[in-house]
């Protein structure tokens, strides 16, 4: 074979050698890009499906809200169920809505964020904390307290199965949020949420006797009748939480607003300032919890029912 033949054949073999590693990389480009498209397709599909879930549970949230409304005369006969969606409570065309923007389980690094946001719309809230006594959580106590905040207790533990195991249980654990808040900011907090609510179906005891001891001590519990969302799931977005705040404050003169500030509620943070900005343009008045605001109650003993004025 002579050289020319020789360098025909080279070349032969380095162009068939490219065509297979161009047909290799584009192959796998391909099916690179085709499994990008697949992932990002089921990702959507995914957050889609979660959403509608969110939306369903939501509304199911306020079915089970609206039996509570109805179910009077079938529950027992201490008790009568209250979500402050009475006709009295019932918003006018022409009514000023009260609207009380309520925040659960802090302290955390998102309480300190949401106080800010507070603080630049020179707004007022009601913030029912858990028991910490690292510095940042005490630092928060008192600047709850500082700011013109009503500071109001959700339990010291959170945790659900030593809270409601019995009536002793339930007052020891009140007692170090009580004696925490009180060494803590010099205030004696008077307002309680339930964990979970006072309709809450956790509890092995009836909530008549926690709500009876509170009472014997001149605690008022607040539960809620609007509910951002954001305690059940972090799929929501801002916009989310926003549209759900928005869609029932409009129905009520006083809607109580149940919002976190825990660690993990970023979305939160993100979606108050425009929440706030579109509540002061509805023309609500945007207060803190106190003696004065009508009781928002799901469950109320028939003895003490003065939820409505």
């Amino acid at each position: 074979m002579d050289t020319q033949t020789e360098n025909d054949a080279r070349r032969d073999r380095r162009s068939r050698v490219r065509r297979i590693r161009n047909a290799i990389i584009t192959i796998i480009t391909a099916w690179m890009v085709l499994s990008f498209i697949l992932l990002t397709f089921l990702c959507f599909k995914v957050f889609s499906l979660q959403r509608q879930i969110n939306i369903l549970l939501a509304e199911r949230m306020k079915e089970v809200s609206s039996d509570y409304a109805s179910a009077d005369g079938e529950m027992d006969s201490q008790l009568l169920t209250y979500v402050g969606t009475a006709e009295e409570n019932l918003a006018a065309p022409d009514d000023t809505l009260k609207v009380y923007l309520t925040f659960d389980d802090g302290p955390s690094e998102r309480t300190a964020e949401v106080l800010d946001v507070l603080d630049d719309y020179g707004i007022k809230a009601t913030f029912f904390v858990t028991g910490h006594t690292d510095e940042h959580s005490l630092a928060m106590y008192k600047r709850i307290v500082e700011e013109g905040h009503t500071i109001g207790m959700h339990s010291y533990t959170h945790k659900y199965s030593d809270i409601y195991a019995s009536v002793d249980a339930f007052a020891q654990d009140l007692d170090l949020i009580e004696n925490l808040i009180y060494d803590t900011t010099g205030v004696d907090s008077m307002y309680y949420r339930f964990p979970g609510g006072s309709s809450n179906k956790v509890s092995n005891v009836d909530m008549a006797e926690y709500i009876e001891y509170l009472t014997d001590k001149g605690i008022v519990y607040f539960d809620w009748n609007v509910a951002s969302g954001d305690a059940t799931t972090q799929a929501y977005t801002a916009d989310d939480l926003v549209e759900n705040v928005m869609r029932d404050v409009v129905k009520y003169k006083t809607s109580v607003v149940l919002m976190h500030d825990s660690e993990n509620k970023t979305i939160t943070v993100e979606a108050l300032p425009t929440l706030i900005e579109k509540l002061q343009a509805q023309g609500a008045l945007l207060l803190p919890i106190s003696e004065d605001t009508r009781l928002i109650q799901h469950v109320t003993l028939s003895t003490n029912h003065t939820a409505e004025e």
